[in-house]
């Protein structure tokens, strides 16, 4: 079990960490423009609810508090790389500082986003957990994902973007996102089955709720 919680909570925060590096490139999706990163961080929710499903409340917002604090870890180490002073015949500092240099406020938008939404996802899954009467594990995962993405749109593409684009436009980038990321949930409903049963003691016998 300590290993697979192991696995399980090294997948969630290298989720993390990479979405947060590439959302920066911008990507165009049949003529919707998106950041990369809308096509990892899903995944982290995925991970959470297998954690609080097999492990608990507790355990699943541990994790989150983990990918919190290593989150403002790589960003730190970020700015160190940036600060420190390039070689002479290093010719890359302007794409490292386009690249890997957050602003600021891109940074608090991305950091409140991701810690209010997982901990939501976590309370919310359990809130499901206790209607269903610990039954229907895709309704549970669904609703409590779909719901906590999009707490993570809005906080996210609002203190990013507000009084920096037109309110059309900010709507439009939130509707955009939160499709894809209900497309998204809804095709890792399989998965979320996959994972608590292979997450579970093999002593334990695995019912498909649902």
């Amino acid at each position: 079990m300590e290993r697979k919680l192991l696995i399980l909570s090294t997948l969630f925060v290298t989720c993390l960490l990479v979405s947060n590096i590439i959302t920066v490139k911008i990507v165009d999706i049949a003529g919707i423009t998106l950041p990369a990163a809308v096509f990892v961080f899903p995944l982290t929710f995925l991970i959470t609810d297998t954690i609080n499903e097999v492990w608990g409340k507790k355990v699943a917002r541990d994790v989150v508090w983990l990918g919190f604090a290593m989150n403002l870890l790589m960003l730190l180490f970020l700015q160190l790389g940036r600060v420190l002073p390039p070689a002479p015949f290093w010719e890359h500092q302007e794409a490292y500082e386009a690249i890997l240099g957050a602003v600021p406020r891109m940074v608090f938008a991305s950091l409140a986003a991701y810690l209010v939404s997982q901990l939501h996802d976590v309370w919310s899954f359990n809130f499901w957990k206790k209607i269903t009467d610990n039954k229907r594990l895709w309704l549970r995962n669904n609703l409590s994902t779909m719901s906590s993405q999009l707490i993570d749109t809005l906080i996210f593409i609002t203190i990013a973007f507000i009084g920096t684009v037109p309110t059309e436009t900010l709507i439009i980038l939130m509707v955009n996102q939160y499709v894809i990321k209900v497309l998204l949930a809804i095709v890792d409903t399989p998965f979320i089955y996959l994972s608590v049963k292979w997450a579970r003691p093999r002593k334990e016998e695995f019912v498909a709720n649902g």
